[in-house]
This record gives structure tokens, sequence and C-alpha cells, in this order.
């Protein structure tokens, strides 16, 4: 397995256990959101629950272009310094915002900083992709 896959495994788990936040913050919350009948106005839920909603959100949102770049990689027998470093900082950019967020630490400018540091390693493994040599 290449670095890039492992990262990206890692970082499915990651956008695949982000609803655990949420849901502990929904089932804790003093109003009863366990009806199920319509989504629940998460305006009246804790801070910290609506940020581990957006934070599985952005989760989600980052880790499709990110899955995308690092599978054509893959097929494309791509597997550079360039490529393995932006993926595993990827994950842990990712972790740090996630964490961050939930917690609530990482406000402006940090949050945006992280979220674009993230993209930048996507754009990072395209570009290699993009100017790798012809095979």
């Amino acid at each position: 397995m290449t670095p890039e896959l492992f990262y990206l495994t890692l970082t499915a788990l990651l956008a695949g256990s982000l609803w655990i936040p949420f849901i502990v913050g929904v089932s804790s919350e003093p109003e009863d959101y366990t009806d199920f009948t319509r989504p629940p106005d998460q305006r009246r839920m804790r801070d910290w629950v609506q940020r581990a909603f957006r934070a599985h959100q952005n989760m989600l949102e980052t880790l499709l272009p990110f899955a995308i770049v690092v599978l054509i990689a893959h097929l494309a027998g791509i597997s550079t310094w360039v490529t393995s470093t932006a993926a595993a900082a990827f994950f842990w950019i990712r972790i740090l915002h996630a964490a961050g967020m939930i917690s609530g630490l990482a406000t402006f400018p940090i949050r945006p900083i992280l979220f674009t540091a993230s993209y930048a390693c996507t754009v990072a493994i395209a570009l290699a992709l993009l100017f790798a040599p012809a095979a």
C-alpha cells in the first residue's frame, strides 16, 4: 500500500467517524431531538454540537476531491515525495481542523488557515499528477 492510499484510508475512517461527536451532543441536549419527524433546528443546540455537525460536513466536502486525486495518482502509478507528504499532511491537518472546530479553539484565522492548508495538499497532489512525465 502506498503512503497516499494509507492516508486516504485513515482520512476515510476519520470522515466516517466524525458523526459520533454530533450524535453524542444531540443525545445529551436538554431538549429531545430523537423524534426524527424532521431535522432538528441546530440553532437551538449548544455551540459545540453545532460545530460538530459542521466539522463532519466540512470533512465530507474535502474528502471527495482528496480521494479522487489520490486514487487517480494510484491508478497512474504516481507516488512521489510531494504526493506522499501532501497526503500525510492532509490527514493530520484535517485532524487538527476537526478537533479545533468541535472544541471551539480553532477560531478565525486558525480554522480557515487549516482548511486552506488541507486544500493546498489536494492541489499539490493534483499538480503532481498534471505535471508528471508522460509514461
